[in-house]
């Protein structure tokens, strides 16, 4: 009896597994429960976009793909395949005899982290549909599935008309590299049943067709501008009552060969489930690694997803190299300002890999254009620079290395990178601290013109490189270099503090000039300020041109003027003296609406602290009266460097009310709709005080060390931090917070008992505290718990 049971349950078990297998190869399917969120009805009409490293997709969440984009005008959206654009979009369209509906206008759009779904209804014919995009990884193609369920209760027969609008055509700055855009030409290929486009005179190609051989094939009238060719594909549907059918479109470029194109198709076309799940699951493993859990559950998803938005922007192309790129759709490229501001948040979320690329990249870039250490700031993907390097960038790829160091404590990646550093710090203070004063002149963060003189960021970060590469340079035993680039990051500290200060306006100035200088930038400022009817901007400018005439002096001084974000990197390098950081931090709060701190605070409306509405940017692109994402998070570190950390929580909420405003799972790079619709420096905001600074994450990879003193804001009650990757995955962390009834307990593990963990206690819980696991070790004004193994646990 009990051997007839078994035998029952057995075929159950195996009727059920039958089941599961038979299941249909859809999107439905295959991405069921899986991480995913819901657009907004009122942002149809604007961009989505669905990235491998190799090929990207940018059309609208409605389902169409309309000419948008500035860096090359109107072409920007598409599918590209860097360094070449491969198409400027699709269109499938259904059709009953004299009845046609075109997919173009959907009812809803929805995102998950490595593919999009459109959905669209046909209530006149019962019909469903859901048009997916998915990307794989390392592969010049993507795969679009279109499943149409029909509801009726009769049969349906339509054709499906696939639309392909191919442009071949170069990356921005192609022109420098030879790469002319000549007409394209399509020929209908048998091998793949569909069709193989060619720019005329390059070996560029996109390939395109779908899973089954097509009833018709013809032209189509291109309607995009530029020298592409459109074609269609016709199938023939039948679908009975309450069933589902899918059709699959693959589509696969090169710029290389015909060949290498039909070889991808094929791969997509046969393998596409297995890239499909081989891609779930490495963005599984993605959310994994610095998981965090907090109250504020908006801002743990935010932080979940800006993990997969820093996947999304990595770009490769093998001839050039692989690095993050800045956002989407304008900036598909390489900077080096981005990335040193970027590379900090991708290593403290342990994609690592990204990290090495792209320094890998600059470093290599910049010393073949360069070589002098001078960080470029711009490259197209061609590998073309655009800019060879604005001032900040130099010193900041000093301490981007520094920083990158503490996490993974390998001497051979700082004996790779430190001459470029020596070499840039000599040409940063020999070639551009023309009076010899300490501070380096010329073009910073603000790219407003001629605001090129002493910048308080340039000096900020100046003096944070030195401070950083004499760390570098005792590690490598150069003791009287470290003694004398510790000399300097002294001398500039001081004088950053003193020389840069404006008691009267509570602010560090924004540069350091000569009168002249400062009286054109006033006339400027004060044309932008009438512009944006900003009367109080006006005044202030006013009173300041009226101040330098009555007052005039013959030595450069410091300006407070445009009251540009970048007034707040003395705190945010923590080396503003405290009295003054507290009073600027304050004069900062001015700056701010409720999506973050205006880029230049002279843009700034009375009525800001109401204005939560749509950003309404200029018909030609600018950043003028723009709030961002980065001056926000350089703001939130500023406040927890001086103990602030509820302060700091404002800001990152700022930010977080940005987060799917427009586009689900993403913030915009202007704040909180406008300008490229994922942006990689957002990590750095959000990273950088929760991991270094609300949980106190300090490594210390080349000692076996992690310190952590944390620093939480009042209202995270129960929190946590788990998976943190050291040195390079020799060593995991995991920490747990909780304060109830006046009582706070954190416990921290480890995957390797050899590293030593080190917890800060205020000192003023000394008389309460409790040792559940480590041992005590007081220094002079401070405690610290270390661990005996692989667990610290404590108390108060």
């Amino acid at each position: 009896m009990k051997w007839s049971i078994y035998k029952i349950t057995l075929l159950g078990v195996l009727f059920w597994n039958c089941a599961e297998i038979e299941k249909p190869t859809t999107f439905s399917n295959l991405l069921e429960n899986s991480t995913h969120i819901n657009g907004k009805t009122e942002y149809l009409s604007s961009p989505f976009v669905s990235a491998g490293n190799r090929v990207y997709i940018v059309g609208h969440q409605d389902g169409s793909f309309p000419e948008i984009g500035w860096h090359i005008k109107g072409e920007m959206g598409g599918i590209w395949n860097h360094p070449i654009k491969l198409m400027d979009g699709f269109e499938i369209e259904l059709h009953w005899g004299d009845e046609s509906f075109m997919l173009n206008k959907a009812d809803t759009f929805t995102n998950y982290p490595f593919a999009n779904r459109h959905q669209f209804s046909l209530p006149s014919k019962n019909l469903v549909v859901k048009r997916w995009q998915f990307v794989p990884d390392d592969t010049e193609g993507l795969l679009v599935q279109v499943e149409l369920t029909n509801n009726a209760s009769k049969a349906t027969t339509f054709d499906l008309i696939f639309t392909g609008h191919s442009d071949l055509r170069p990356t921005w700055l192609g022109e420098r590299t030879n790469m002319n855009d000549t007409q394209d030409e399509a020929v209908f290929e048998e091998a793949i049943q569909g069709w193989i486009t060619k720019d005329r005179g390059n070996p560029w190609f996109v390939c395109y067709a779908g899973d089954t051989a097509p009833n018709q094939k013809s032209e189509a009238k291109n309607t995009y501008q530029g020298l592409g060719a459109s074609n269609q594909l016709t199938y023939s549907m039948a679908i009975e009552p309450n069933e589902t059918k899918t059709i699959n479109f693959i589509i696969s470029g090169s710029y290389t060969s015909k060949e290498h194109a039909i070889s991808t198709f094929n791969n997509i076309k046969s393998a596409w489930p297995n890239l499909l799940e081989d891609k779930k699951q490495r963005y599984q493993q993605l959310a994994h690694q610095t998981q965090l859990t907090i109250p504020d559950k908006k801002m743990q998803q935010a932080f979940e997803w800006l993990k997969y938005n820093c996947d999304w922007l990595v770009r490769t192309v093998p001839e050039i190299g692989s690095g993050i790129t800045a956002g989407i759709p304008d900036y598909p490229w390489w900077f080096g300002v981005d990335s040193e501001y970027a590379l900090q948040g991708y290593m403290a979320i342990g994609q690592t890999e990204a990290v090495y690329n792209t320094i890998a990249l600059l470093d290599s870039v910049s010393n073949r254009v360069n070589g002098n250490g001078k960080i470029i700031h711009e490259m197209s993907t061609n590998g073309a620079v655009f800019n060879k390097g604005n001032i900040n960038e130099t010193p900041q790829f000093a301490s981007l290395i520094w920083s990158i160091y503490q996490w993974n404590g390998n001497l051979s990646f700082l004996e790779k990178y430190f001459p470029t550093i020596e070499k840039g710090l000599s040409w940063l203070m020999e070639e551009n601290d023309l009076d010899g004063n300490g501070f380096p002149e010329g073009f910073g963060m603000m790219e407003i013109h001629g605001l090129d003189s002493e910048m308080i960021d340039v000096a900020a970060y100046s003096q944070k490189a030195f401070a950083d590469a004499s760390k570098m340079a005792t590690e490598l035993g150069k003791d009287s270099l470290a003694a004398e680039y510790q000399e300097i990051a002294d001398q500039l500290k001081q004088k950053i503090n003193t020389e840069f200060w404006s008691e009267n306006f509570n602010s560090y100035a924004d540069f350091i000039g000569t009168d002249a200088q400062a009286l054109h930038l006033i006339e400027d400022a004060i044309v932008r300020a009438d512009t944006l009817n900003k009367p109080w901007a006006i005044e202030e400018l006013e009173a300041t041109r009226k101040y330098i005439k009555t007052h005039p002096s013959n030595k450069p001084r410091p300006f407070v003027m445009h009251h540009n974000w970048v007034v707040n990197t003395p705190m945010e390098m923590g080396i503003a003296d405290t009295t003054k950081a507290l009073k600027a931090l304050k004069t900062a709060e001015q700056f701010v609406n409720p999506f973050g701190v205006f880029v230049t605070g002279i843009d700034r409306d009375q009525s800001a602290g109401s204005d939560d509405g749509s950003f309404k940017g200029s018909k030609i692109f600018s950043y003028t009266g723009a709030v961002m994402t980065l001056p926000t998070g350089v703001q939130a570190r500023a406040e927890n460097n001086y103990g602030r950390p509820d302060e700091a929580l404002n800001y990152l909420e700022r930010m977080t009310r940005t987060f799917s405003y427009a586009l689900p799972g993403s913030m915009y790079e202007v704040s909180p709709d406008y300008g490229m619709i994922t942006q990689a420096w957002n990590i750095y905001s959000y990273a950088y005080p929760i991991i270094h600074q609300f949980f106190g994450i300090q490594p210390r990879a080349a000692q076996k060390q992690v310190l952590i003193s944390p620093l939480m804001p009042d209202t995270w009650d129960e929190c946590s931090l788990e998976n943190v990757i050291l040195g390079d995955g020799a060593n995991e962390i995991s920490m747990f917070y909780s304060k109830k009834d006046g009582k706070t307990t954190i416990r921290i593990e480890q995957t390797n008992a050899e590293w030593k963990m080190k917890l800060k206690i205020p000192k003023s819980q000394l008389n309460q505290l409790q040792i559940l696991e480590g041992t005590q070790s007081a220094l002079e004004n401070e405690v610290w718990i270390e661990s005996d193994g692989a667990k610290v646990e404590v108390s108060y």
